[in-house]
């Protein structure tokens, strides 16, 4: 578990197939020379009424022995070609307001933040 999002490998790879299934964007894995996971980042279209389409980061999570050699970086540039290459010209990040090293993070990498909003969720 890293950053709050507790899961198992078999929920994962269940969750990844899914997401391949469906062709919901795209996954990237850094990993390093013993192929020990170092993070992943999924990155999906978003076609709404509202606004121009646009990518988005759905998760960029990186170990926390990890954090601060690149790791998240390299993940975050990944998502940001595969955005290109599928024709869009921006890439969202939403992140935690209380992850306030995730924001320097994303600042240092050019990004702007644009707003903080509330998520609700109903169990149906």
């Amino acid at each position: 578990m890293q950053l709050g999002y507790p899961v198992d490998a078999e929920d994962m790879r269940e969750r990844l197939a899914r997401v391949r299934d469906a062709r919901a964007g795209d996954v990237f894995v850094a990993i390093d020379a013993n192929e020990r996971v170092l993070g992943w980042t999924h990155v999906v279209p978003r076609l709404q009424l509202e606004e121009a389409p646009f990518a988005e980061l759905a998760g960029l999570v990186v170990d926390a022995g990890a954090r601060g050699r690149g790791a998240g970086a390299l993940l975050l540039h990944a998502a940001e070609g595969w955005a290109r290459t599928h024709g869009f010209t921006q890439l969202r990040v939403r992140s935690n307001v209380v992850r306030e090293r995730a924001h320097r993070f994303h600042l240092r990498e050019g990004y702007a933040e644009r707003k903080r909003q509330v998520v609700f969720v109903k169990a149906l």
